[in-house]
C-alpha cells in the first residue's frame, strides 16, 4: 500500500511481521486427541460389544470418526494462532469462524506470566499469559518454546515498565 504524496509515490507501509505458533502445541493437542477419544473407542466397543452384544460394537467407530473431524479442526485451529509485536503493542490473532484480534498496549499491562503445565512440559510448551486492568482481556500466547516464552515475558515487561513510566 503506498501513502505519501498524492502524486502516489512515497513510502511502502508493510503490516505488522506475524509469528506462527510452533508445530510441538499442534502435536501435543493431535496426540491428547488421540489417546482420549482412542481409549473412549475401546472402552465403548468393549462395553457395548460385552454387554449388549457384538452387533452394538460398531458404535465405537464414532469416537474414530470424532478423532478424524478433530484431526482437522486442531490443525485450522493450530494455523490460525498467531502473534506480532509492534512498536506500542502486542496483537494476538487467533479464531477459524469467529476471527479475534486481540490488542495490548505496552504500557496497560500488569503482569506477564509464563506457565507451563506438566503435560506441556512433558512436551517442551510453556504458554505467556498477560493480564491487563481489563477483566475481559484474554491475552494468551499457548505453545511456545520455554526460550522464546521467557524471551517474549522479559521484552513485554521492560517494554511495559518503559511505556508505563510516564502515566
Amino acid at each position: 500500500m503506498e501513502t505519501g504524496s498524492p502524486g502516489g509515490v512515497g513510502t511502502t507501509v508493510t503490516g505488522p511481521e506475524w509469528i506462527g505458533l510452533p508445530p510441538g502445541l499442534l502435536r501435543m493437542r493431535r496426540l491428547l486427541l488421540l489417546v482420549w477419544l482412542g481409549l473412549a473407542a475401546v472402552g465403548a466397543g468393549l462395553l457395548l460389544g460385552l454387554l449388549v452384544g457384538p452387533a452394538w460394537a460398531a458404535f465405537a467407530l464414532l469416537p474414530l470418526i470424532g478423532v478424524a473431524w478433530g484431526w482437522v479442526l486442531l490443525g485450522r485451529n493450530w494455523h490460525s494462532w498467531r502473534y506480532a509485536e509492534r512498536a506500542d503493542d502486542l496483537l494476538i490473532s487467533r479464531g477459524v469462524l469467529w476471527r479475534e484480534e486481540t490488542v495490548v498496549p505496552y504500557g496497560r499491562m500488569q503482569l506477564v506470566e509464563v506457565t507451563s503445565g506438566p503435560v506441556e512440559r512433558h512436551f517442551g510448551l510453556a504458554s505467556v499469559q498477560l493480564h491487563t486492568a481489563a477483566a475481559a482481556t484474554d491475552a494468551t500466547i499457548p505453545g511456545l518454546d520455554p526460550a522464546e516464552a521467557e524471551r517474549l515475558r522479559d521484552r513485554l515487561t521492560q517494554l511495559g515498565e518503559a511505556r508505563s513510566a510516564g502515566l
